[in-house]
């Protein structure tokens, strides 16, 4: 038999290739229980009484539904959102979910939320300029804010902050390899102590690791999707399902 050499110098290319990506971490799925029944949004509610509803003076918070066993949000009228909460709050927990959203509007993963949306935000700002899996202090004065890239014009560009505090885990020109855009893509939150211990991943890769300086909420709260208010995302979705919950320290 004879035996196809490949040169060092294309070796060592396509190992460098394969090592830009940095390999998904392995969970533990013991312990996760499912939120979300595909079917209907029983557990859950929708809360007005966010800034994101001021459109409606409050009366409504945005249009959520279940279609194809996802929930689907998107603004019920020009410029008005909302937020949809589980009914049960958690204190230390992971939560995972898969999400397909459209790349315009802008949502998030509230994490420790009350009905007015106070929370800690593992971010999906799906959007130019936006980011995902950072974490902004929503309703609490912005604090803590911390993200460690920026989206460019289109979903498949990246700018990477060289200053953040946890460094962003790929390249702009390996983003695309680890995040598909029309596709049900994995984010996954954990939350712990207080001041809060949190972490983020996409695609089971780390994108951040940030512990606050001080206690801004209370020990445990809701589980949130949002819609933002603002501009007219009444034709674009966010789109969210296999949402599932693991109550750590128990």
């Amino acid at each position: 038999m004879r035996l196809a050499l490949v040169p060092a110098a294309l070796l060592a290319g396509l190992l460098a290739a394969r090592a830009d990506l940095p390999e998904p971490e392995k969970f533990d799925d013991a312990g996760f229980v499912t939120v979300f029944d595909g079917q209907s949004l029983k557990g859950w509610s929708v809360s007005a009484k966010t800034g994101h509803s001021g459109t409606s003076k409050n009366t409504s918070g945005g249009k959520w539904e279940v279609k194809d066993g996802a929930i689907v949000g998107s603004q019920d009228v020009p410029g008005n959102g909302g937020i949809v909460l589980t009914d049960k709050s958690y204190g230390d927990f992971e939560v995972a979910l898969r999400m397909n959203n459209d790349f315009g509007p802008d949502s998030g993963l509230f994490l420790r939320s009350d009905d007015r949306g106070r929370c800690y935000q593992a971010m999906v700002d799906y959007h130019a300029g936006g980011n995902l899996m950072g974490l902004y202090g929503e309703g609490i004065g912005g604090k803590p804010h911390a993200q460690n890239f920026t989206f460019g014009d289109k979903v498949t560009d990246i700018r990477v902050n060289a200053d953040a505090p946890f460094k962003c885990p790929v390249s702009p020109a390996d983003w695309p390899k680890l995040w598909k855009h029309g596709e049900w893509n994995e984010l996954r939150a954990r939350i712990e102590g207080n001041p809060p211990h949190v972490q983020t991943w996409i695609n089971g890769v780390k994108f951040l690791d940030y512990t606050d300086t001080e206690k801004r909420l209370p020990d445990a709260g809701r589980i949130a999707l949002q819609v933002h208010g603002g501009g007219d995302y009444t034709k674009q979705f966010v789109r969210y399902k296999d949402i599932r919950v693991k109550e750590l320290g128990k």
